[in-house]
């Protein structure tokens, strides 16, 4: 059979597991077993064990069980609503009001953890159960949600990026650089269509609080404190050099504790429902990442991805037929694989097809890693889709609905990119400089 007819099965395969109601990470562990049983040379069995074992055992993972127990931390304790009673004077001049708060939360934690995952599942637990609360629509308070927790990508530090910039042998302090004005630009975005749905949809945003002076602002955002200290200390451990993301993740749990025993808000039962909330939030993460590493070694080798990738080099295309192409490819590739997988099992032979288009490999990267962002939020595997499906037990495809006009927001932040290269570029060169 040939590589379309390979392809064209295996979607066949995830639609009909899925439907029957199987669990996201079993039904990616399927139809890795059925690509690499029948069209596979190594026996599906032993490279199942040996894949999901080595996912599950990943040292590099350990952050993201940390910052999902920080969150459940936060969320539990008052810490969370002290955050919201901070920003909220400061958010209700604007349309949308406290929806802004998470782009803003999303942005600000983005610059913690470099994981999407984290990013969405920790500002979710924070945020989510405040909006219900306060009668904003879940629609967008989901949607953008899903939209903002892919920030955790996009400004560094970064996994990814760190990932590309070996493949792609590109400085990696150049890559974080290149990555804060797109980001800050994309959550820009975000934000304006939130103000553009709140002025076209005035009558289903919750009334603003009561009109507050600009001292009484500030006073209320003492309240605000004890969160940007939490902040303070992950980030500035990771910056400082004295922490990497695991251990500034643990330094993040300790003062998550800290913080909420010294407001009183922490007892045995909140430490409890925290940590067994962390761990079931986490657990049904893992498996997702552990069905999504067995079919990432099971395309690798059917050799899906080497083949699609080699039929793009051989086109001939210009360099703007180039990027759409591309472009195109990765979210098809998010439809199945996680954002490192697709750069790992890709880069080797896309790379010098885009040297030879002459397109700059920071800038590159910085594409790359936009459109993986995408593939975050695309059925039937976006990762920040599920995060968010079992935090709200909504339906998959209402969570997708709802998160579209984010995916479209980010097609635009990729245009103007292309258009407005200096975006990406300006800090770089004059870091270079």
């Amino acid at each position: 059979m040939n590589d379309i007819g390979v392809t064209v099965l295996l979607i066949a395969a995830l639609f009909l597991i899925l439907g029957s109601g199987v669990w996201i990470g079993l039904t990616l562990s399927g139809v890795a077993w059925i690509g690499m049983q029948f069209f596979g040379s190594r026996p599906a069995g032993d490279a199942m064990a040996v894949t999901i074992w080595g996912s599950a055992s990943s040292w590099t993972l350990t952050a993201l069980p940390l910052f999902v127990w920080m969150g459940e931390i936060l969320f539990r304790t008052r810490l969370s609503q002290d955050m919201f009673r901070g920003l909220a004077p400061w958010m209700q001049a604007l349309p949308g009001r406290l929806l802004h708060v998470n782009v803003a939360g999303c942005a600000i934690f983005a610059a913690v953890s470099g994981s999407s995952a984290a990013t969405c599942a920790t500002i979710g637990k924070m945020s989510l159960p405040e909006l219900k609360n306060r009668g904003y629509p879940d629609a967008l308070s989901v949607g953008s949600l899903a939209g903002a927790g892919t920030l955790g990508l996009l400004i560094p530090p970064s996994i990814i990026m760190i990932v590309y910039g070996v493949s792609a042998e590109v400085s990696i302090a150049q890559l974080f650089i290149a990555g804060i004005l797109p980001g800050i630009m994309l959550a820009a975005l975000f934000s304006g269509y939130l103000v553009f749905w709140a002025w076209r949809n005035p009558s289903l945003v919750p009334p603003a609080d009561a009109r507050a002076s600009f001292l009484a602002k500030v006073h209320e955002s003492r309240h605000l404190i004890p969160v940007v200290l939490l902040i303070a200390a992950v980030l500035g451990s990771i910056y400082a050099g004295i922490a990497t993301a695991t251990e500034a993740a643990a330094i993040g749990v300790l003062g998550a504790l800290v913080l909420s025993a010294a407001q009183g808000s922490l007892n045995w039962q909140t430490f409890k429902d925290s940590l067994l909330g962390g761990t079931r939030l986490y657990c049904m993460i893992a498996l997702i990442l552990a069905g999504a590493a067995f079919l990432t070694l099971s395309m690798g080798y059917i050799g899906l991805p080497r083949h699609l990738a080699e039929w793009i080099a051989s086109l001939g295309l210009t360099q703007w037929q180039l990027l759409v192409a591309l472009a195109l490819f990765y979210i098809l590739l998010g439809c199945f694989l996680d954002g490192i997988s697709m750069v790992v099992l890709t880069m080797g032979v896309i790379l010098p097809t885009v040297q030879k288009a002459g397109i700059d490999l920071v800038w590159f990267g910085i594409f790359v890693v936009l459109v993986v962002e995408m593939a975050q939020i695309t059925p039937p595997v976006g990762f920040n889709l599920f995060v968010l499906q079992g935090m709200t037990k909504k339906e998959i495809g209402w969570i997708a609905h709802v998160t579209l006009p984010f995916f479209l927001l980010m097609i635009a932040a990729v245009v103007l990119i292309w258009v407005f290269p200096g975006i990406v570029t300006a800090l770089p060169e004059r870091m270079r400089g």
